[in-house]
């Protein structure tokens, strides 16, 4: 059973973390480490009061346009205020920066325009301080960040002064996951992991891959690579103590 995190729910804060369903579920340890890191640039983090719990990204992905408005509607509720609100999954991130659109009212508008990838609100916090760890990690770009967010570049800021970053050389296409893709079309997705995972391998063996977003994470796992999140290699090169939190 997955133990609790420790972030206070709802109220008062400089930076809300949305926590989700399949990030809270399986990736929780990424969720500390996004808390760690954030904390660690001097936000009082806040998680969502009940109805954060999921973004509706796979409805929109499915055309359950009502559901994902109900979903929406739920979100927004549960982070009130103007802090900016960190997003870990790239696909929930942009989903969420696309409420204005998909509810078309000026509150959704309003959230849309404080959704944060978390590398992107790390660059424009102030990237903390870091010793370097020596290790090569290969950059996977989730689609979601790179070609619906265009924030896969705040990746690649956050972690050069500890790590070196190496690059592929098949210009960001996709590892096969997308959304439910990978559970509905397991032959295809397979495929193109199987595709993916080869350029991930010829842009340096054996090194840690670094993805932003869960399914990408998860599916590249299955094919034997080593995956982590960028708040998760962020955190483990931290140098500062994090901050003691007001309240």
């Amino acid at each position: 059973m997955a133990t609790r995190l420790d972030v206070p729910r709802g109220g008062d804060a400089s930076a809300w973390m949305f926590t989700g369903c399949v990030m809270d579920a399986w990736l929780r340890d990424t969720h500390r480490s996004t808390v760690r890191v954030m904390r660690a640039a001097g936000a009082d983090v806040a998680r969502p009061a009940h109805g954060g719990d999921c973004c509706g990204a796979l409805h929109v992905h499915a055309g359950r346009t009502r559901e994902a408005e109900r979903l929406a509607r739920r979100v927004i509720a549960s982070m009130p205020g103007t802090a900016p609100v960190v997003v870990n999954s790239a696909g929930c991130g942009a989903v969420m920066k696309d409420y204005g659109r998909l509810l078309g009212t000026a509150d959704a508008e309003a959230f849309s325009a404080r959704v944060r990838d978390f590398s992107e609100w790390v660059v424009a916090e102030g990237v903390p301080a870091v010793r370097s760890a020596a290790t090569a990690v290969v950059v996977q770009d989730p689609c979601h960040l790179r070609h619906v967010q265009r924030a896969h570049a705040s990746v690649r800021t956050v972690l050069a002064s500890a790590y070196d970053l190496v690059e592929t050389d098949d210009d960001g296409l996709c590892c096969g996951a997308g959304g439910a893709y990978a559970v509905l079309q397991p032959e295809l997705a397979t495929g193109i992991r199987d595709r993916k995972a080869d350029a991930l391998r010829r842009a340096r063996a054996g090194a840690i891959v670094v993805s932003a977003n869960p399914g990408c994470m998860l599916h590249l796992r299955q094919a034997g690579l080593d995956v982590r999140h960028p708040a998760d290699l962020l955190a483990d090169v931290l140098m500062e103590k994090e901050p003691a939190r007001g309240g």
